[in-house]
């Protein structure tokens, strides 16, 4: 059976079988341009991540769940259609290659060593 159409499970399993970016946003049903996806594929779905993270869906019903999903992948993806996985930075190695290097402590140098 096609995973897209498989209501037997929730939608929260189905997108933990999902393979690729877009497998989600077929499995909600969220337009997307391809390009988009090419560059920033891992940082829509972390980003999504990070949103989901928020969500709290216990004593939830599945359609309250899936539609916050889909307005979840749907605000991931506007967020990198604005804006590029480098202004976003959602990777700690793109966050790491701003962060201002740490200013080593003053060297003591007592006065009894200076001639």
């Amino acid at each position: 059976m096609d995973q897209a159409n498989d209501t037997s499970t929730g939608i929260l399993e189905r997108l933990s079988k999902a393979s690729s970016a877009e497998d989600f946003f077929a499995l909600l049903g969220v337009a997307y341009d391809p390009g988009i996806v090419n560059v920033a594929r891992l940082h829509i779905l972390r980003r999504m991540g990070q949103y989901l993270a928020a969500e709290d869906f216990a004593d939830a019903v599945e359609a309250d769940i899936a539609a916050r999903c889909k307005a979840v992948l749907e605000q991931a993806y506007a967020d990198f259609v604005e804006s590029s996985p480098i202004d976003q930075r959602v990777f700690k190695v793109l966050k790491d290659a701003v962060a201002q290097p740490a200013k080593p402590a003053p060297t003591f140098v007592p006065l009894s060593v200076l001639k």
